[in-house]
């Protein structure tokens, strides 16, 4: 490597070409991001059919873990959105392990970030933001959009309502942006502090 963010290229793998006659032209490529995508998923299914299988009265120390994350996760959701919120824990849940292993992969030498491309947690933060919004006018109706009329004069209403519909969008943009910049600074941290001190000892990088 010759930059500290060229570990976070995305690489093409594999590129299809073809034309189907309706459309012009077909294209299909597959990139290095997709490789930690399949194994997290690979992983984590794994490690749930593992667990499926070794739940003992007396606990061992994998099945301890699995349970702590499992109260840990109930406990968040039951301080931020209250027991009738427990019905999202399967996707809260699913959501945080993602989350947890992508990162923990992520340490391994030459492991691939996958947390760190913009356009995964993107994806993943726009989605869930919007799934919250469709949800939300379910359950409460019109009665939802309450939450961007602030408390305040009504000669300020206007401007404060407008303001509260960009803060909402822009928080799915800020979480994004919050965990990949985070990501990928502790990583680019982690290589320049190794390349300075194999450079300080004369060896090779």
């Amino acid at each position: 490597m010759f930059s500290p963010l060229e570990q976070f290229d995305a690489i093409k793998l594999i590129y299809i070409s073809c034309n189907l006659g309706f459309f012009p032209v077909f294209e299909l490529s597959l990139f290095n991001i997709i490789i930690p995508f399949f194994l997290v998923i690979f992983f984590f299914l794994n490690f749930l059919f593992l667990l499926k299988n070794i739940f003992t009265v007396i606990p061992n120390t994998l099945q301890c873990l699995f349970e702590n994350i499992i109260i840990f996760i109930f406990n968040l959701i039951k301080q931020q959105i209250g027991k009738e919120g427990y019905i999202f824990f399967p996707f809260i849940f699913t959501l945080f392990n993602f989350v947890l292993f992508t990162n923990l992969l992520s340490l391994i030498p030459f492991g691939i970030a996958l947390t760190s491309h913009i356009i995964m947690i993107m994806f993943i933060s726009l989605s869930t933001c919007l799934s919250i919004f469709i949800l939300g006018i379910y359950i409460h109706n019109l009665s939802f959009l309450k939450i961007f009329i602030p408390e305040c004069p009504f000669v300020l209403l206007p401007m404060l309502i407008f303001i509260e519909i960009f803060s909402y969008i822009i928080r799915a943009f800020s979480l994004a942006i919050r965990l990949s910049a985070n990501i990928m600074a502790g990583h680019t941290l982690v290589y320049l502090i190794s390349s300075f001190l194999l450079n300080i000892t004369k060896i090779k990088f």
